[in-house]
């Protein structure tokens, strides 16, 4: 099996999913911003501002990973995306809107787990 296609499969996945879920960030999606609230920020404004920031970072980390897979970042996108599934049922939803965005952390940590994981703490960062 050609590993560079794997690895590359894995990248343009992981950076789309990254790329999409900040445009919609960016954009102030209406469901996300009353989800701050969940969690005690109930200004609009300000969950606007905060959700407009983690759209930015999630379209700078995706265009990361399209140059360098650093594994650090990876590391990021797969607690993140874990944490962003999980979001769906703590606000309400049922379980199965974290069961189907397995795949929002299972990509990053398997494209971690294909460049290696790292031996010592330098490597967290190449």
């Amino acid at each position: 099996m050609n590993t560079k296609l794997v690895e590359w499969v894995l990248r343009i996945s992981v950076a789309g999913e990254f790329i999409g879920h900040g445009i919609f960030a960016m954009q102030g999606k209406k469901d996300w911003i009353s989800w701050f609230a969940k969690f005690g920020i109930s200004d609009a404004g300000l969950a606007t501002q905060l959700l407009a920031l983690v759209g930015i970072m999630d379209i700078a980390l995706a265009v990361l990973i399209l140059i360098k897979p650093i594994r650090i970042a990876l590391l990021w996108m797969a607690f993140w995306g874990f944490w962003t599934a999980l979001i769906r049922p703590l606000v309400g939803m049922p379980v199965w809107d974290f069961v189907e965005r397995w795949a929002n952390w299972g990509a990053p940590l398997a494209l971690l787990l294909l460049v290696g994981w790292p031996k010592n703490w330098k490597e967290w960062f190449s």
